[in-house]
């Protein structure tokens, strides 16, 4: 393994993490290609977690209820990741709710503004995960859980991306669907596969679970608008997350 390899993997996660997260990773000189970072997603996806866990323990350690804990997890996440994946859930649902053509859905995907669809689907989201972490961390790890269900639902992203084609003509979905390599796609997969393992009390059930929210996600935007975009991502993230969550909370 040579110092240049090294500092190219080092460099992606890097931008792996100004991608996912609003943590700061210094200045990338030069700034490697953005699909070249995807095999670090779930590391990203990990790192968020862990954050959020810290917080929920801090929480726990001034002697508060299961229920504010979760909501101050799910408050940090929020900062950590810039809210950036449940913005993409809430345009999701504003498109494929409100648009009658696929242009017309990607229109209203593109808009900043958020209508009655993508309220209704963020606040549903927000307020099952709050009470699915408040059932499922105080029996385990919170640390270890959120890292691995941080990282197993951003796992299956770049596969998404590889699989579909881009649903826009241009911008960076369209680049990336063409240059992502398969093997960042199957290191996507492992890491995110083997942090799970480790991390999570129980891993089939939620690997299944997300490999299905994912799948179905991207059958929905084919279907809808032909392909993905960083709002198909980011709800299929969030679904993911949910899914396996349930699939713990189940277990």
């Amino acid at each position: 393994m040579s110092a240049g390899w090294a500092r190219s993997r080092v460099a992606e996660l890097r931008l792996a993490l100004m991608l996912l997260t609003r943590l700061p990773a210094g200045r990338l000189d030069p700034t490697p290609a953005l699909p070249a970072a995807a095999w670090a997603y779930p590391v990203a996806g990990a790192v968020a977690g862990l954050l959020a866990g810290l917080v929920f323990l801090a929480a726990r350690g001034l002697g508060l209820p299961p229920m504010p804990c979760a909501i101050l997890a799910v408050m940090a996440g929020a900062v950590v990741t810039g809210g950036m994946h449940d913005d993409g859930l809430a345009d999701l649902a504003d498109g494929f709710g409100g648009g009658a053509t696929r242009e017309r859905k990607l229109e209203i995907m593109h808009d900043s503004r958020v209508g009655s669809y993508g309220v209704i689907a963020l606040s549903l989201a927000l307020l099952l995960r709050v009470t699915l972490l408040a059932e499922v961390l105080p029996g385990h790890q919170p640390l270890l859980l959120l890292a691995g269900i941080g990282a197993l639902s951003r796992a299956p992203l770049p596969a998404l991306m590889r699989v579909l084609p881009s649903a826009r003509a241009e911008g960076l979905g369209r680049s990336a669907s063409i240059l992502i390599a398969p093997g960042s796609v199957a290191a996507a997969a492992l890491i995110g596969l083997a942090i799970a393992i480790v991390c999570l009390p129980a891993t089939l059930a939620p690997v299944l679970a997300t490999v299905l929210a994912v799948g179905l996600t991207g059958a929905l935007a084919r279907r809808q608008i032909g392909g993905f975009t960083g709002d198909v991502l980011g709800a299929a993230q969030v679904a993911a997350e949910l899914a396996a969550l349930l699939a713990l909370a189940a277990g």
